[in-house]
Formats: C-alpha cells, structure tokens, sequence
C-alpha cells in the first residue's frame, strides 16, 4: 500500500475518533418534542479537520466519528447513515472551501467562509431532514418548522460556536503539523 495513502487513513481514523470520543462525553443533550439534540463539542472537530486537510479526509472524519457515535447511543443508532452523509458534507464542504486555488487551508478570510460554509451546510441538511420526516408524517410547513426550534437553536448554537473555534484553533495546530512532518507525509 501507498504510504500516502495509509498515512491520510490514520489521519482520517484518529479525527474520526478524536471526533467520537468529545461528542461522546463532551455534550449536553436537550430533550425536544421531535426526538433529543445537544450542545458539543464535536462540531468543532469537524470543522478543524477538514480546514487542516481538506475535504476528502475532513468529510470521512466527520461522518465516521459522528455516524460511530450514533451507534452507541439508541436514541441515534437507526439514523446513523443519514447522520454519516450530514457530518461528511459539513467536512468536506469545509475543507473544500479552505483548499481553494493551493491555500490548503492558510488563508484565515477563506478558512472563516469555509467554516461557516460547512456549518451552514450540516445546518440546512439536518434541519431540512427534521422538517421533512414531520411534512411527510402530515404536518403542515410551519407547524413542522415550529416543532424543531429548539433543534434550529441548538445548532445554531452549535453552528456559531464550531465556527469560531475551529478558526482560531487551525492557525494554532497547523505549525505544529508541519514541525511534525504530517503534511510532508501526507503529500508523499
């Protein structure tokens, strides 16, 4: 196997499950009339993945950490999928947007709007989904937005909180990726 190749597996492998592990005991969960959400912690990880390498690796990391620790826990484990397909595009949107024209996720302007894109991005999926199951059940339109404000709050919440973070923490952790040799292994 491609060296390259194994090291971006073990990248993707370890944020995925950095990525478990602080959505698992790093959160708060608030119960809703439309089934639980939470504030935590691993939105930010997401995020900062996929600023510090890219799309591909970002997405893989978000959705397989996100979508594991729906599996552990009954009250997500029957929509792990569609929490997997959520959390990739939140990745890699993310870090698609930040790896524009060669930045590879230096340029802090464009890591802000690759944040926010891949924020907004979870944010519309998993609130469309919502509002939809509760259409399709015979809700009307408003009622179904009506009944998931608190989940539009709390990832919001999330939403605001991931975006700032993963922006300040990413100028912070990629001098000492490339002290490391991560990059340059990386790249082959």
């Amino acid at each position: 196997m491609n060296q390259k190749v194994l090291y971006r597996m073990v990248v993707t492998g370890l944020m995925a499950a950095m990525i478990f592990v602080v959505t698992m005991f790093l959160k708060i969960e608030i119960p809703t009339p439309t089934g639980p959400t939470m504030l935590k912690i691993g939105n930010i990880i997401c995020l900062t993945t996929g600023l510090l390498f890219g799309g591909v690796t970002g997405g893989l990391a978000a959705g397989i950490g996100s979508a594991l620790f729906d599996l552990c826990h009954p009250a997500y484990a029957a929509e792990f999928y569609i929490t997997f397909i959520n959390f990739f595009m939140m990745g890699f949107v993310c870090g698609l947007v930040s790896h524009l024209r060669g930045q590879r996720g230096k340029n802090f302007a464009l890591n802000c709007g690759a944040a926010a894109a891949g924020a907004l991005t979870y944010f519309v999926l998993h609130i469309g989904k919502n509002v939809l199951v509760l259409v399709l059940s015979g809700s009307n339109f408003q009622a179904a937005l009506l009944a998931n404000t608190t989940k539009m709050i709390t990832s919001g919440v999330n939403a605001a909180i991931a975006v700032i973070a993963a922006v300040l923490i990413t100028p912070a952790l990629r001098p000492l990726l490339e002290r490391a040799g991560v990059y340059r292994k990386l790249e082959g």
